[in-house]
């Protein structure tokens, strides 16, 4: 006698779940070990990160040196390791600049009226307008190359994406049961944004913001291969990757295994900001 079709449908769900369920495991195991990387390089490798050795240049990958070293003699999996400390220092760092600038802009634009959102509203169109990279590269030709202007410059152009989401979501929390409850009550309107407009806004923003690291952290790198980041000799993805392509057909490690850090990076955040997304919005958990 066959199954019943819902328990079918509910075999077919599962085999379809495993998949992305496998994904997310993976995607999570790999941003782990990022952020290990990042918060104690020494216990994944011995080698320092700007370790001369001039006998020993362009060396292939071996037991001694897993990834080979660069045109100096520097380890390279010494560099990708501690060159994940940067990349997530710009990533995190211009992610979390652009959520407060961009929440402070979004919610005074939700709450402001109607004259005060058209004028920030336009502003944000604006913002939007330029690609974020070349919204950046604005900034860095004004301010100068590093990191922290780099930093900043990613920040700046992330901000209106975030505004306009929070702009959205506090537009319709103001409008809902309990705040209009809490303001027929005689509360503060400056109490009732801190305790009700603000926190419920924000879920959807922190969920987007999570995806965002990983678009920082590739802005950061493009930057930085551009010669608009940290400066050489530091470790980073993006300066390694532009240091390497000199030598893409007689080392080609050099720029190929930075390029892959930074591919899997980016994924693995992605990933794992799209399975929260999934699940703040109740799509069924997998």
């Amino acid at each position: 006698m066959s199954a019943p079709p819902t328990a079918v449908a509910q075999v077919k769900l599962r085999l379809l779940r495993r998949p992305r369920r496998a994904g997310v495991a993976i995607a999570a195991f790999v941003l782990a070990v990022l952020l290990l990387a990042a918060a104690a390089p020494g216990w994944l490798t011995s080698f320092a990160p700007d370790g001369v050795d001039p006998i020993n240049t362009l060396a292939a990958p071996s037991g001694a040196h897993w990834l080979g070293t660069d045109q100096v003699g520097r380890d390279v999996f010494a560099r990708l390791v501690y060159g994940a400390r940067a990349s997530l220092e710009i990533g995190i760092g211009a992610t979390v600049l652009g959520v407060l600038a961009g929440s402070a802009l979004g919610l005074v634009a939700g709450l402001a009226g109607p004259i005060g959102d058209g004028v920030l509203m336009r502003v944000i169109d604006v913002l939007l307008a330029f690609p974020p990279l070349l919204l950046a590269l604005l900034i860095i030709a004004l301010a100068g190359p590093s990191t922290f202007n780099a930093t900043v410059a990613i920040a700046v152009a992330a901000a209106p994406g975030y505004a306009r989401l929070l702009r959205g979501q506090a537009l319709v929390v103001r409008r809902s049961g309990y705040v209009e409850a809490a303001v027929g009550l005689g509360v503060a309107w400056p109490r009732v944004v801190v305790r009700h407009v603000l926190p419920n806004s924000l879920g959807p923003l922190l969920v987007l913001a999570t995806i965002g690291i990983g678009e920082t952290i590739l802005a950061g790198a493009s930057l930085s291969f551009l010669g608009l980041g940290p400066r050489p000799p530091a470790a980073e993805w993006g300066l390694m990757l532009s240091d390497g392509r000199d030598y893409l057909a007689d080392a080609w490690w050099i720029a190929v295994c930075p390029g892959v850090a930074i591919t899997s990076a980016v994924i693995a955040i992605t990933v794992v900001g799209r399975d929260l997304q999934s699940r703040f919005r109740g799509a069924p958990r997998t």
